[in-house]
């Protein structure tokens, strides 16, 4: 292949020939020494069967972050290397290469050059490598030679970078930190709740509930003795993410999934410092992701990873398989948290007809990110068009009411929160389910 050069060059040499009395004779000539010296031109450059390519660098990066993977381009001929490569990525992963793609390298026999790339992936899940070109220049600049698309694939080191969720929840995590300790009673007096563990026994003090005396005890001493109660520890928590169709929409500028795995973490954060154990499973029609219950050193790392690569489906999320796959992982008794929405569509049609099976062996909270835009366009009066668009606004806030009711009869619980406050409501629902003793 020939470089813009050669026109150049063709240009230059038939220009004298205007003048002479053979000008056709003359620009002949100009194309024969153009072809010649493009021809060796591109003889002289090295083959690219002598590249060598490799890679190292980051293997995961948290979203919002910037990792560097560095391509390592090896000259294995016996000519000196004059290319221009091209080390091409996902549009997504928002690749930057230093030194670009538009600068000359030399590459000398048998030694080798660092092309880095800075990534600032703009979405979550894996971003790869696409193909590495390169092109092998000529001395003169004339002519190069490329590698074909088989070749690059051939040459190109696989790679894939990691995008991890931000997490931007655990700002939270310190508050309700602090009320874990409150609720266990390391920074008060521990009380009594329905269905608590006895912790010990104590001398009676005013304010105490009645209700804790334990009668035998104060009859053995001199006076009244009350028990200590602590929340249950070593419970299950089963988060459920929805990766069906409905968690394909966004809300402001979050889709609901994304909104979902930020506060499915900040709930295993906060349940695996009190103890409990945390499993996660991803679902629309078959299983996306299953992670069980882990160490609590290891359990945020595992669940990061595991969530980083979902995306949504767009099919009908099938709740009886939902309903299956959490009574086949969770065998006893377990706080099941189901991220969803609450469309009535969704909700009336699948998981409704299968809330008996599970609330006959778990606790169960479902929890939905609530559209503030709905609230906004309900509101509107100003034109015609305007009006519609609120009547269509009022009717979907109708019928998605009618489904929170529906839920709370069958002893569900239900958190609907916008997207900022989401994940701390459902860490706050987690927390007084367990001070109430109801995990």
């Amino acid at each position: 292949m020939v470089t813009s050069r050669v026109p150049l060059l063709l240009t230059g040499l038939a220009l004298p020939g205007l003048v002479t009395p053979w000008p056709w004779l003359w620009l002949g000539g100009a194309a024969l020494v153009t072809a010649v010296l493009t021809g060796v031109d591109a003889a002289l450059a090295a083959p690219l069967s002598g590249l060598r390519l490799s890679r190292t660098g980051d293997r995961q990066v948290r979203f919002g972050g910037t990792a560097t993977v560095r391509l390592r381009v090896g000259n294995r001929s016996t000519r000196p290397l004059r290319a221009r490569v091209r080390d091409a990525w996902v549009p997504s992963a928002g690749a930057v290469s230093e030194p670009p793609a538009t600068q000359m390298l030399e590459i000398d026999p048998g030694t080798a050059v660092e092309v880095v790339t800075r990534l600032t992936p703009t979405r979550r899940g894996d971003r790869p490598a696409a193909l590495v070109t390169v092109r092998s220049y000529g001395p003169l600049g004339l002519a190069y030679r490329q590698t074909t698309r088989r070749r690059s694939r051939q040459l190109t080191p696989p790679w894939r970078l990691r995008t991890l969720p931000p997490f931007t929840s655990r700002r939270f995590l310190p508050e309700k930190l602090a009320r874990l300790r409150v609720i266990e009673g390391q920074t008060a007096i521990r009380g009594r709740g329905q269905g608590t563990e006895f912790d010990s026994l104590r001398e009676y003090v005013v304010g105490d509930d009645i209700r804790s005396i334990d009668w035998r005890a104060t009859a053995r001493a001199e006076h009244v003795v009350v028990k200590n109660w602590r929340p249950e520890r070593d419970r299950r928590v089963l988060c459920v993410l929805d990766t069906g169709r409905t968690s394909a929409a966004r809300v402001g500028d979050v889709p609901r999934l994304d909104a979902g795995i930020d506060a499915a973490l900040l709930l295993a954060a906060v349940a695996a410092h009190a103890g409990d154990r945390v499993d996660l499973l991803a679902v629309d029609t078959r299983v996306r992701a299953s992670v069980s219950a882990r160490g609590p050193h290891t359990l945020l790392p595992t669940l990061v990873d595991a969530v980083a690569p979902l995306e949504p489906v767009l099919s009908e999320t099938d709740f009886g398989r939902v309903a299956s796959e959490v009574l086949a992982l969770a065998r006893r008794r377990s706080l099941v948290v189901l991220f969803t929405t609450l469309e009535p569509a969704a909700l009336g049609a699948g998981l409704l007809p299968v809330l008996p099976r599970l609330l006959s062996r778990h606790q169960l909270l479902v929890a939905s990110v609530r559209e503030p835009e709905l609230d906004q366009l309900a509101a509107g009066r100003g034109s015609a068009a305007e009006v519609y668009t609120a009547a269509a606004a009022v009717k979907t806030l109708a019928v998605r009411q009618r489904v929170q009711p529906a839920l709370t009869r069958y002893r569900v619980a239900v958190v609907e929160a916008p997207v900022e406050p989401f994940a701390s409501a459902v860490a706050d629902a987690y927390l007084d389910l367990k001070a109430a003793g109801r995990l």
